[in-house]
């Protein structure tokens, strides 16, 4: 499936779950699939059974192989997720930062995509990703002009990524609405 879709110029891959036919419901990628989504889609996001409670999760493919191999000559197209409601922000160039836990951004051109919505993606160029605890974060580190928006902006990113531990680290991201796509 992957291959077909790469053949037919289908763009990034956003989501995928395989699904096993004889009621064998969600199953993990196999190995050979998780590193082929890695190398062509290294945002993408994998739905995951959890092995004892039968339930799933989504995971980004990172976390499925860690210490994975990575060509170093690969040039996938990446992507910076959004909520729909930010895509008139990043379109007029007036939303240039966002928060990320678990993601793994690093520099370089990217799609702005938006979940649940028709909208396209958007070109931007990620001009730096810094790493810090979320218990260290301060009202200059995400350009907030009030002391008391810190706390709403943490209390939105619990929201966004609920599992998220109090000690995690997180990825300050700052990018541009670039013209050109990648």
């Amino acid at each position: 499936m992957i291959g077909a879709a790469a053949a037919a110029n289908a763009g990034p891959l956003v989501t995928i779950a395989a699904v096993g036919d004889r009621n064998r419901g969600v199953l993990a990628p196999c190995g050979r699939c998780r590193q082929v989504i890695l190398d062509l889609h290294p945002d993408a996001l994998v739905v995951v059974p959890d092995d004892t409670t039968g339930q799933t999760s989504i995971a980004p493919i990172p976390a499925l192989l860690p210490h994975s191999y990575r060509h170093p000559d690969s040039d996938p197209k990446r992507l910076l997720r959004f909520h729909a409601r930010y895509f008139e922000a990043v379109a007029d160039g007036t939303k240039t930062l966002t928060v990320r836990w678990n993601e793994g951004h690093c520099t370089g051109p990217a799609l702005a995509y938006f979940e649940n919505t028709a909208h396209g993606t958007l070109p931007v160029e990620v001009a730096s990703v810094m790493v810090k605890r979320l218990d260290e974060l301060r009202p200059e580190d995400l350009d907030l002009t009030r002391p008391s928006g810190l706390e709403r902006y943490i209390a939105n990113l619990r929201g966004h990524y609920p599992t998220m531990p109090a000690d995690a680290s997180v990825e300050i991201v700052r990018f541009r609405r670039t013209a050109a796509d990648i």
